[in-house]
């Protein structure tokens, strides 16, 4: 059945390291154990990766432990220039040293001599808070960020790969988390407004094959007075469980079948489209900057373009609801990576 929904409360993984029962929920009810995953510690995926959006400017910020190597970064957009900014810290060989939570209600703790990071999670809150010494121009970037959680539906979802049985994504997206806060860096201060701003976690865990190419997107915002998001991909894994493809309005998952990004083959920066199988999510996407980046280090090479912008067109909600789409700030991307 496509778009099974998990429901039961259950070990993520069986005995012999398969994924027991691959779909999707609207919460992480699939329990994750590292000590179940049948795979070498330079195989295992870990990461939690923030990302906090207002019109004019917004904050990424990753804590990740990929086996080989640790990579930790942070960016800051600004959209009205447009430009941004790009910091990251690599450490090699961390292996799971990093101790990451075993649940996205967990907290991440990261501090070297150039940055410290601090996720703290507790009830119906987020705080983010970083300070990353000399991140550009010799100047220290700082965040204090709070993101409000409600309990609403997020998606998450359990995905294999046909062609090894102990490879698998796990994965948790909350979107629709109002943001306040700020981040000051080279004598200017960003402040978000709850009000218009909104956060989104993307938080992973799993075993990947060496080779993968997968598309994303994300957006938040006010449609009709309530809170929206969407949560659109595909590419990773064998998918025919379900799709990652939702919508969230009024904290309510509704769920979509298959979509397609629709990238013009000369340019990133020239207008996409997206297009769905069942005609629930048709959009434009005018693009504003494309955060490309290339990394290539023996074995590991990723080559990322995540292309913010604007999009419109029409969302159909599980009822035949439809929301007209206009002017939202989102992201997607295109992403290569061997590792």
């Amino acid at each position: 059945m496509r778009n099974h929904e998990v429901t039961t409360v259950q070990p993520l993984l069986n005995k012999d390291g398969s994924l027991r029962e691959p779909g999707w929920s609207r919460k992480p009810v699939q329990i994750y154990d590292r000590n179940l995953v049948k795979a070498s510690k330079f195989r295992i995926k870990e990461w939690d990766y923030y990302i906090v959006l207002a019109e004019d400017f917004g904050i990424a910020l990753t804590v990740s432990d990929i086996g080989y190597i640790g990579l930790q970064s942070v960016t800051l957009f600004d959209f009205t220039k447009p430009k941004e900014i790009t910091n990251t810290i690599i450490k090699p060989l961390t292996l799971g040293k990093l101790r990451l939570p075993t649940s996205s209600q967990g907290n991440v703790h990261y501090h070297d001599k150039k940055l410290d990071i601090d996720h703290i999670v507790s009830p119906g809150n987020r705080n983010i808070k970083c300070e990353f010494r000399e991140f550009a121009l010799g100047k220290t970037l700082t965040c204090d960020i709070n993101l409000e959680q409600p309990d609403a539906d997020s998606m998450v979802i359990a995905t294999p790969w046909s062609e090894k049985k102990t490879a698998f994504y796990y994965n948790q997206k909350i979107n629709c988390m109002r943001a306040s806060g700020k981040v000051n860096f080279a004598g200017k201060e960003y402040v978000f407004n709850p009000e218009t701003d909104f956060g989104t976690l993307d938080w992973g865990r799993g075993v990947w094959t060496y080779e993968n190419t997968w598309y994303w997107g994300s957006g938040n915002g006010i449609v009709e007075g309530k809170p929206f998001g969407f949560n659109i991909g595909y590419g990773f894994g064998n998918t025919a469980a379900a799709t990652e493809n939702i919508l969230f309005y009024d904290g309510v998952a509704h769920k979509l079948d298959d979509i397609t990004f629709n990238i013009p083959k000369d340019s990133y920066t020239k207008p996409w489209t997206f297009s769905s199988s069942d005609k629930r999510f048709e959009m434009d996407f005018i693009p504003v900057i494309d955060r490309a980046a290339k990394t290539s280090l023996g074995i590991i090479v990723t080559d990322q373009h995540q292309v913010f912008g604007k999009m419109s067109g029409k969302a159909v909600l599980d009822d035949g609801k439809v929301l007209e789409i206009k002017d939202l700030l989102c992201f997607a991307e295109d992403v290569h990576n061997k590792y």
